[in-house]
């Protein structure tokens, strides 16, 4: 029965889900066999809306399942294969819920085997951007089918499913004269059979005379897609895009937002469905200076062969769209879909910290509760390195403590789980690590092309960011960290020091102000100084979000001093450095306790160990008090502050 959102958006002639996130209709979720049933809990409504799950395995050969509503649970359909659908009642995907799906263990198969590596993609029906139709062949010339998409469908993947037979893939950029075959590396190829030469309306497909798409006794089943409908809590986001593009190696293609899933296909020559996302390690190959070993791991839905690791870039997303690097002659068609930058409702959401010892790890070696975008490691009882690693560099790292250029780590340095990160051992609880969630006006981290003379550079932060962290990745640099309280100036700092290196107050495009602009909810712009087209640079981008995050400022007074955050139940990460002057960055955070006592602090821009003997902050419920104890270091009277806390 249609919900009552629904009926209303139908009513008002709506295309798309108003208000509805790619988070309500898209899924990439890791995960590792253990031959036991798991029920995936990943936010899609399945059970009532319907919808699509793709299992692969990545560390075997095994093939790829689709199991879909529309046929039923325990009905698999393998796109790397002509055969038809196998039913084993019960077992696959055994059921859809109200928040995920369930998938059977009981048996082994190709979606469980103990000790394999799976990701599952998981697509919601929604009006704009995804129906599924069944349908049974009548052998005629053409047949013309109704579909519920709401929109004209961009590409179509049909199969029948009772018999052998082809994927028929259409796709607008080819048109509907031509077909590809999903489960084959052939080229785009022109045949009446297919489509009828008809293209799809926004209400009706039509298919050709092709016993394999339109044969009598049959049985088919359709997946429409569309990219026309506009979801968001806005109501201005393109979720999904269908386009095409002519490479030569090296491209920028354009979409409007940053993906988090892609799937192109070469249409002239004989090559596969390439698939990346950003869960299993879709990341920048050149941005550590040719250090990492598994760029880029990519996934064919034509083959049953495990994950591929490039040993080159061929690729990685932007904020509006992605790179091509080392790309074949094209030309290609795609189907992108958009990365989840949802404003979070609770710190926990985008925060959380945890040690080896603090969670089972068994993996992920550091748990958070969702997937981590970036983390901040320290060694707590030693002089060990401040580690930086993100998901854009996967297996490699850099150290707030220094300029030198990112450096090789291990492969256990893996970003791929719904629920933390690193897939190491040990149970030692002197690594903290500090996790972090790209989202809507909390925080985005953005790869940087340099350019000379300066260009805008796009974001998905949704406001305009007040704290922003700039560090070149492929050769030695310095931390550059600007704090923005005016609409003409900005406080300026080196992370990896204690020296002041410009000062507060700095206009922007000044010599010591590292960009060369006020930065807009959309762009910043990098300043001239050290930016050229042969560097990378790695911004963390950080705002004011009500209740979840504060950027801020304060003067010392030597004295007790509250300092507002607008939190309810207190900040549970601190960090603050002097900006008027030469000073630390120092690091609080109730893991190790905030307390009315002594309180463990972490200076970011040195290699030593933690300090547990000082009093220098206490609790606020809406924020954190900074104690006179601290009078001679964060609360120097007349001195200025900046200051980062989380709730």
């Amino acid at each position: 029965m249609p919900s009552t959102k629904k009926l209303l958006e139908a009513a008002a002639g709506s295309a798309g889900g108003s208000g509805e996130l790619v988070d309500d209709l898209f899924s990439i979720y890791p995960r590792i066999g253990n031959n036991v049933t798991t029920v995936v809990n990943n936010g899609l409504d399945l059970g009532g809306e319907g919808g699509l799950v793709w299992i692969k395995a990545r560390t075997t050969s095994t093939s790829n399942v689709w199991t879909d509503t529309a046929r039923g649970v325990s009905r698999m359909l393998q796109s790397n294969s002509l055969g038809p659908e196998q039913y084993n009642a019960g077992k696959q995907v055994s059921s859809f819920n109200s928040n995920g799906y369930t998938v059977d263990g009981s048996t082994g198969g190709y979606w469980v085997n103990d000790g394999y590596d799976y990701v599952d993609w998981s697509f919601r029906k929604a009006p704009g951007f995804l129906d599924i139709v069944t349908y049974n062949g009548n052998s005629q010339t053409s047949q013309t089918l109704n579909h519920n998409l709401g929109s004209t469908p961009k590409m179509m993947i049909i199969k029948c499913s009772t018999h052998n037979g082809y994927w028929f893939v259409y796709h607008a950029s080819l048109g509907a004269t031509n077909f590809l075959q999903l489960q084959s590396t052939v080229y785009s190829q022109a045949y009446t059979g297919a489509f009828n030469d008809t293209a799809p309306t926004d209400t009706q497909f039509t298919v050709g005379s092709d016993s394999e798409i339109n044969y009598s006794g049959r049985s088919y089943v359709a997946y429409l897609f569309g990219d026309d409908a506009i979801f968001g809590e806005g109501g201005d986001e393109q979720i999904c895009k269908m386009g095409s593009f002519t490479s030569d190696g090296t491209d920028t293609i354009t979409l409007g937002f940053e993906p988090q899933w892609l799937m192109v296909k070469q249409t002239t020559g004989a090559a596969g469905w390439y698939i990346w996302d950003s869960m299993r390690g879709w990341q920048v190959g050149d941005i550590d200076g040719g250090y990492g070993s598994y760029n880029d791991p990519s996934i064919y839905a034509n083959t049953s062969g495990n994950e591929v690791g490039y040993t080159v870039d061929v690729g990685y997303p932007t904020a509006t769209g992605f790179q091509t690097e080392s790309f074949g002659t094209g030309p290609y068609v795609y189907i992108a879909i958009r990365k989840s930058m949802k404003e979070p409702t609770a710190g926990t959401e985008v925060f959380a910290m945890d040690t080896l010892g603090g969670t089972a790890p068994s993996p992920p070696r550091f748990t958070s509760g969702f997937p981590v975008d970036m983390s901040i490691d320290i060694s707590r009882s030693t002089g060990a390195n401040n580690f930086v690693t993100q998901r854009l560099l996967q297996d490699t790292y850099l150290n707030t403590a220094s300029s030198n250029a990112a450096a090789l780590g291990e492969n256990e340095e893996r970003f791929d789980y719904p629920n933390g990160w690193n897939s190491g051992g040990g149970t030692s609880t002197d690594i903290l690590s500090y996790m972090f969630k790209r989202a809507t006006k909390f925080m985005d981290v953005v790869v940087v092309k340099g350019s000379s003379p300066p260009v805008q550079n796009s974001h998905n932060l949704g406001v305009a960011p007040e704290l922003t962290i700039i560090r070149k990745t492929n050769t030695g640099d310095d931390w550059k960290v600007g704090t923005q309280f005016t609409a003409t100036t900005l406080t300026n700092r080196y992370l990896n020091n204690a020296s002041v290196n410009g000062g507060s107050g700095i206009t922007y495009g000044a010599g010591w102000n590292w960009l060369s602009e006020q930065p807009t909810d959309t762009t910043f712009k990098l300043q001239s100084f050290g930016n050229d087209a042969n560097q990378t640079f790695m911004a963390f981008l950080f705002a004011t979000l009500d209740g979840i995050s504060k950027v801020g400022n304060y003067t010392g007074t030597g004295n007790s001093l509250n300092i507002d955050c607008g939190f309810s139940a207190g900040a549970r990460f601190i960090l603050i450095t002097r900006s008027d002057a030469g000073g630390d960055w120092y690091l609080w955070d109730t893991f190790r306790g905030i307390s009315a006592g002594n309180d463990p602090y972490k200076v970011l821009n040195t290699q030593v160990a933690e300090v547990t003997n000082t009093d220098y902050i206490d609790p606020l419920a809406s924020g954190f008090t900074v104690t006179s104890s601290a009078s001679s270091t964060v609360n120097i009277s007349g001195a200025t502050y900046i200051f980062l806390a989380i709730a």
